[in-house]
């Protein structure tokens, strides 16, 4: 366990919030984030250390998902106290040896896929900054066209590890819309980081209630942007089956669709939708932090089968991608981390686009410039609960048909629960399992309730 004062998440302050928020120990923001800034490069510098910090970090957010909890129990019962007690029940030690184990690599040369868009950042930034290589590891990153792409090439072995939409994972591993192949989810790649990007012929038809027949382009049928695009329709009681046209386009041909009027708008990644207002085709309507703030875009995983059989890679790996979040996260780093991936073997975009995506200050195309720090973020919690809401949707619009036990799904595919499976396995005891509750256009999702959660819908294809 590491000193509380030492640990950069601070999970035993009663005053702070483990996610990155004010620590309360600053007179201003600024001063805030200059501060957390230098002990998070300080310590970056560092990977075990990091990883040591993070894992006990979310062992305390497992303990205690509700911030008001944890700082009551704290304030209560003070830092010392409290980690005793929270070392009696979480074997921490056992955690972050795990997470830590540098046995022989058993595959040095790696293949991951991605596809160009910031919500890879971690992933990409990694590959210049010299991540991958810090951990023993020569990994060649291969962009790809799509995701069905990225899909077929980790079906059929081309890739190591990818980048994902975060509910593929989970289809992948039920053969939805393929063969079935277990997969795992390591951390998230992003949260936030989306919007819906209209034409400028819309910019005074803003209410979603008048879009019937309205086309609008996602980047996949198992993808966030889908279920976060037919939640926001349906909300204006629009079907999204029926009123509207949903067309499976590449990220990368979203722009050119708009400019040549083939779609009214789209739910995408960024850096596309600032490219729209960049190239004067299209206008933010919102960011997807306003539909669900904090909801998880895309993932970094592999197959079940590379964990078992390459468990000394597969964590160096996670070190190495675990390293680039915590820098990510960073408000201070971003300026640097857009001028890194905006080259062309990368995101390939103008660095201003790119910029403008990871400090959330953004030309709108409505004339507005947007202060939005939040705009996209790179927590990697992988949360069972976020497993489960997906998994719900799939339900809700048909992909998912029949019985489904949505916590043994999540807990298979989305690797913060799995740890708790193999803490059992040795013999240690687990923190029971947590799934914290979240809203989405102000409803509250608690994943114990999944099933009413889906019936409570008057949209939707399945009971």
């Amino acid at each position: 366990m590491t000193n509380s004062d030492d640990n950069i998440y601070r999970p035993y302050s009663p005053v702070s919030r483990l996610g990155g928020c004010t620590c309360g120990q600053h007179a201003s923001v600024a001063e805030h984030d200059a501060a957390a800034l230098a002990a998070t490069e300080a310590r970056a510098t560092d990977v075990e250390t990091l990883s040591r910090d993070f894992i006990e970090a979310a062992a305390v957010k497992a303990l205690f998902p509700l911030e008001a909890t944890r700082r009551a129990f704290l304030s209560a019962v003070g830092q010392r106290t409290a980690m005793a007690a929270i070392a009696s029940v979480l074997p921490l030690s056992s955690l972050q040896a795990m997470a830590q184990d540098k046995g022989s690599l058993e595959k040095t040369d790696l293949k991951i896929g991605f596809i160009p868009i910031t919500c890879a950042t971690p992933l990409i930034m990694a590959h210049p900054l010299g991540f991958y290589q810090q951990q023993g590891l020569n990994v060649e990153l291969s962009k790809t066209a799509g995701w069905a792409l990225v899909r077929d090439k980790m079906l059929n072995n081309e890739y190591d590890a990818s980048h994902f939409l975060s509910p593929m994972p989970l289809s992948i591993s039920l053969g939805l819309g393929s063969s079935a192949k277990p997969m795992q989810v390591a951390t998230i790649q992003n949260v936030n980081g989306q919007a819906i990007t209209l034409a400028l012929k819309h910019k005074n038809n803003r209410d979603p209630k008048h879009w019937k027949g309205f086309k609008f382009a996602i980047p996949f049928e198992f993808s966030m942007h889908n279920f976060l695009l037919r939640y926001y329709l349906a909300e204006a009681g629009l079907n999204p089956d029926t009123d509207v046209q949903l067309r499976v386009v590449p990220p990368a041909e979203m722009v050119a669709n708009l400019r040549a009027g083939n779609i009214d708008g789209f739910l995408g990644p960024d850096p596309f939708n600032q490219r729209a207002v960049y190239e004067e085709v299209g206008f933010i309507h919102l960011l997807t932090k306003e539909i669900w703030d904090g909801h998880p875009c895309c993932a970094f995983g592999t197959s079940a089968e590379f964990v078992q059989k390459n468990p000394n890679t597969f964590a160096a790996l996670y070190r190495a991608v675990l390293t680039a979040a915590a820098m990510a996260r960073g408000p201070k780093n971003r300026e640097l981390i857009a001028g890194v991936i905006s080259k062309p073997q990368y995101l390939n975009q103008p660095e201003v686009v790119v910029k403008q995506v990871l400090t959330g200050r953004f030309a709108d195309g409505l004339g507005n410039v947007q202060n939005v720090p939040s705009r996209a973020d790179f927590d990697p919690m992988p949360w069972d609960s976020m497993a489960v809401w997906m998994l719900t949707q799939m339900q809700r619009w048909g992909y998912l048909k029949g019985d489904v036990n949505y916590r043994q799904i999540a807990e298979k595919v989305f690797l913060m629960t799995d740890a708790r499976k193999h803490m059992k396995e040795l013999g240690q005891p687990a923190p029971a399992a947590v799934s914290p509750k979240f809203k989405v256009m102000g409803k509250e999702f608690d994943a114990a309730k999944a099933d009413a959660y889906l019936k409570s819908f008057a949209i939707r294809k399945a009971v």
